[in-house]
């Protein structure tokens, strides 16, 4: 009997029997293998998003499985077919939409929050979500292509080139994956974290890393570039310090690439900003050619993406995988095995 891990309100994650829905015109049913854990996950449960779900909700967005229904006026797909999901449902009428942009839609569904996630046995969505996998490709290994899509935007979206030098403020998951993208492209990368966990654990990546509290970060910068600064610095901490560090680090003209969410307002060092002529880009989530770009880099194994993966548990354990980010334990990314 396939199974789905549900968000009930109040902190409660609850595994009960997925209800399968046969897909309708234009969509696919998907047996889904494995889901990673996110931070958008941690917010849900945390009851953040209880404005946006419909309880109980099945959560989870990060996956990779199998066709194994095809509704109506499907093309171009089959049941068996290896896919990932890009889980967004933009309106597709607004004038956001028709400049091209309907990653940014401002009536966006996200999938795994204002519709059931990927934490199920049987997954019904949209086919226009779909991105195929190549059979080199483990569906395990598959369930990272969503956050490296992530990375991959927000790398293209700072346009980084080789033999720039890149600062990265926060080394979770997604800071992990933006210095690891950023370093294929070519960049020298220096990369800010106080969890000694992350912290050894991207040096065993051979990433360069700095803990702010012991390291005059901004001097580091300044030395390291012979006093020019940074060319393009990536804020993933979400933290106050990091939005005031952020335009410090960049050199004349540097591109400063907001990539974490920050619900209140921060304190960001404007004049320098003013002063140097940067550039500050706000990047949210990604696009069709960012998922191209992270089954690439996954499938030809030349980026140690595999080393972040810290666990891998049944459904039973999203709670538990859920608590231990909160906690700060020694984890990075955790996959769900859906099909457990």
């Amino acid at each position: 009997m396939f199974r789905a891990a549900e968000y009930k309100g109040q902190r409660a994650i609850a595994v009960a029997p997925c209800v399968p829905i046969s897909p309708a015109v234009g969509e696919v049913q998907i047996q889904v293998s494995h889901c990673g854990i996110c931070g958008t996950d941690l917010h849900l449960f945390h009851g953040n998003m209880d404005h946006r779900v419909t309880l109980p909700q099945v959560i989870g967005h990060e996956s990779s499985g199998t066709i194994s229904a095809l509704g109506e006026g499907v093309v171009d797909w089959e049941v068996g077919d290896r896919v990932t999901v890009r889980p967004l449902a933009p309106c597709g009428d607004c004038s956001t939409c028709r400049r091209g942009h309907s990653h940014v839609c401002p009536n966006l569904k996200f999938i795994g929050i204002d519709a059931p996630g990927a934490m199920q046995g049987l997954w019904t969505i949209p086919a226009h979500t779909l991105h195929r996998l190549p059979a080199a490709l483990s569906l395990l290994d598959a369930a990272l292509v969503e956050p490296i899509a992530v990375a991959c935007h927000d790398v293209r979206m700072g346009r980084v080139t080789s033999g720039e030098f890149a600062v990265v403020i926060g080394g979770g998951p997604i800071g992990a994956l933006v210095a690891l993208v950023a370093r294929h492209h070519g960049a020298r990368v220096v990369v800010t974290e106080i969890n000694p966990f992350r912290v050894q654990l991207l040096r065993e990546m051979g990433l360069e890393v700095l803990d702010p509290r012991t390291t005059d970060v901004p001097a580091f910068v300044q030395v390291e570039t012979e006093r020019d600064g940074a060319d393009v610095v990536f804020e993933v901490s979400g933290s106050a310090s990091g939005a005031e560090l952020m335009t410090k680090l960049g050199r004349v003209r540097a591109r400063i690439v907001v990539v974490a969410v920050f619900p209140k307002p921060v304190l960001v060092d404007l004049h320098k900003m003013f002063w140097k002529e940067q550039e500050m880009i706000g990047t949210r989530v990604y696009e069709p050619v960012d998922f191209d770009e992270a089954i690439a880099l996954l499938t030809a194994g030349e980026v140690p993406f595999r080393s972040l993966i810290t666990g891998v548990y049944p459904l039973d354990d999203v709670q538990k995988g859920l608590v231990e980010m909160e906690q700060g334990a020694d984890v990075m990314k955790t996959l769900v095995d859906c099909s457990s």
